[in-house]
């Protein structure tokens, strides 16, 4: 017998329809649960990763938590939509609790991590970049000429850096004689 399959969906109607089996045509209700946001202030605000100012409804509980936040559809400038920085938003905010609280440190050749104190990790950092930067800094180049500057330590920015934290940083960077200084929107 050779099936078509005109033939097959005419069959499987037919046996559907004898079977009892169908497709009922009265409405159907649904039952969602309430929304985590329904008794939310919405507060619109300016997404803080680059210049084009997208805006974002952010929604908090009456304690003043984040819960949720999104793209503002009713915005000219984004219509809603969100780049991966934006819509990650709320995954990078205090309120996330699955962010590290305490810095962790993996000392040279070793394969564990141990936590260590805030002051800790800030001290090992500032002498290790004044160590490289003793090293490595140089006043005069082959010209010379007055240059002022370190070829030791390289930076790559990171996204996660708003406009005001990487102007900031990038005047650290240049008081520090950094000259290569690179950014990771940029890779």
């Amino acid at each position: 017998m050779r099936v078509t399959r005109r033939s097959f969906l005419k069959l499987s109607g037919g046996v559907l329809a004898a079977s009892g089996i169908g497709v009922s045509l009265k409405p159907l209700s649904a039952h969602a649960k309430p929304l985590k946001i329904k008794y939310a202030k919405e507060t619109t605000t300016i997404c803080p990763y680059c210049s084009v100012g997208c805006s974002i409804i952010v929604s908090t509980t009456s304690y003043g938590k984040v819960i949720n936040t999104e793209g503002d559809p009713g915005s000219p400038i984004n219509a809603g939509a969100l780049c991966s920085k934006g819509s990650a938003l709320h995954q990078l905010s205090a309120a996330n609790t699955n962010r590290l609280q305490k810095p962790l440190y993996r000392a040279p050749f070793e394969g564990e991590w141990k936590e260590v104190t805030w002051e800790w990790a800030l001290d090992k950092i500032a002498r290790n970049v004044k160590k490289s930067r003793d090293a490595s800094f140089r006043l005069i180049n082959d010209k010379g000429q007055l240059v002022n500057r370190t070829e030791g330590i390289a930076s790559v920015g990171s996204a996660a850096l708003d406009n005001e934290e990487c102007f900031l940083y990038q005047k650290f960077l240049r008081g520090l004689g950094l000259v290569y200084i690179e950014h990771q929107a940029r890779i």
